[in-house]
């Protein structure tokens, strides 16, 4: 038996999934927002918002007065493998606690009209007679036309539809966190990161927060150090004399350190189940940046993406829908995670990341735009997609 029919069954409530349940709820359509958790709800993250991000986040109506923890950044000081720091001008950028962020981000949602029901797990899902049916602990059956599964990672809905691809697959990063408090005056002024060489291409990380705090971690492409042993990294990365001295001798840890799993693959085969009635956005779809590990712009990209595209193709053409929603990411967010692989590879030996950073450090111009390309200020595949970027910003610069 139906318990609730809506036109759109949303399930996470992460940026990608509030994202398009924003869009879709602001023309017009009936969304039902399911989570899991309960929110607010902390989420494993380095907590760095790109200006991609921060741009997009205003444009889908945040407001960032809301966000508790919410950080304006300007500067990062990238310190290279042989111990050469140079720091790099940014374009607006920000930190915030996910916990803070994510639920500021779903009140959006509910005053866009979206019906949230937080703290109920989805159980089962059929697609029958054109009609995708979620089985919602708590709930009951929601039926809808589409569903978008912004659900993470381990997606329940891509093993539900049958679409469950390299059941082994563990992500392309795995990442590593930690919050501290009373921090330094220079972790407190700016966002740092320290490649080391036995961490390249990875890197370690402190964000400044608001109130003296800071999101330290650090993260591991998979296929150098094993994640075993990022554990026992820790106290040993902390005591390094260059990352110590930034962090301050009165720095105090908050809380206990958690780690996850950063997922970055280009397979539009990813993207869909149930004949185009279920789309999957985010880490559901494996979208976050191989460079980085950064994730939040993506998400909100393509969540917003995969709304576009089921109310371009309507209640009846989910196969419209989906081939719109894989245009879409095809020549944009693959093209931009392509380039960013290329850039991971050079950046996994020392002599290649030393140059990378000498390059990007040796005229006014190349550190101001390279510090614009590292935070999104536009697309990583500017020059194959400025559309992207002109139609959100309206920026010709």
């Amino acid at each position: 038996m139906i318990a609730e029919t809506t036109d759109v069954a949303v399930v996470g409530g992460g940026p990608a999934g509030v994202a398009a349940a924003i869009t879709l709820a602001r023309s017009g359509r009936e969304v039902i927002l399911v989570d899991k958790a309960q929110f607010p709800r902390d989420k494993c993250c380095g907590d760095g918002i790109t200006t991609g991000a921060v741009r997009r986040y205003a444009a889908l109506g945040l407001d960032p007065s809301t966000v508790a923890s919410w950080q304006r950044v300007d500067e990062v000081i990238l310190r290279s493998p042989g111990g050469r720091t140079t720091a790099f001008p940014l374009p607006p950028v920000a930190v915030a606690r996910r916990v803070d962020l994510d639920a500021a981000f779903l009140d959006v949602a509910l005053d866009a009209g979206v019906k949230v029901h937080d703290g109920h797990a989805v159980t089962g899902g059929q697609v029958t007679n054109g009609t995708v049916v979620l089985d919602v602990d708590g709930v009951g059956a929601v039926a809808a036309r589409y569903a978008i599964a912004a659900d993470g990672m381990w997606s329940p809905l891509r093993k539900l539809f049958g679409e469950e691809r390299d059941a082994a697959y563990l992500g392309h990063w795995h990442a590593f966190r930690q919050y501290f408090t009373n921090v330094g005056d220079d972790a407190r002024r700016a966002m740092w990161a320290w490649f080391e060489p036995d961490v390249i291409p990875g890197y370690v990380w402190s964000f400044p927060l608001a109130d003296g705090a800071a999101n330290v971690g650090f993260g591991l492409v998979r296929s150098g150090v094993p994640t075993g042993a990022m554990k026992s990294m820790w106290p040993e990365l902390l005591a390094r004399p260059h990352i110590a001295e930034v962090l301050g001798a009165g720095s105090i840890v908050e809380a206990s350190h958690k780690a996850w799993p950063i997922p970055c693959d280009r397979d539009v085969d990813l993207l869909a189940a149930g004949g185009g009635r279920v789309l999957f956005v985010g880490d559901a779809a494996r979208l976050a940046d191989p460079l980085t590990g950064e994730g939040i712009a993506q998400a909100l990209e393509s969540g917003t993406e995969a709304a576009l595209a089921i109310l371009r193709a309507g209640p009846t053409d989910p196969a419209g829908a989906e081939s719109r929603y894989g245009a879409a990411v095809g020549r944009g967010l693959n093209l931009d995670n392509g380039l960013a692989a290329a850039l991971s590879r050079v950046m996994a030996s020392r002599l290649g990341a030393e140059g990378a950073l000498r390059i990007a450090a040796s005229s006014a111009w190349t550190s101001r735009h390279f510090g614009r390309w590292l935070v999104e200020d536009y697309p990583r595949a500017v020059v194959a997609t400025p559309w992207r970027w002109l139609n959100l910003t309206g920026d010709k610069r």
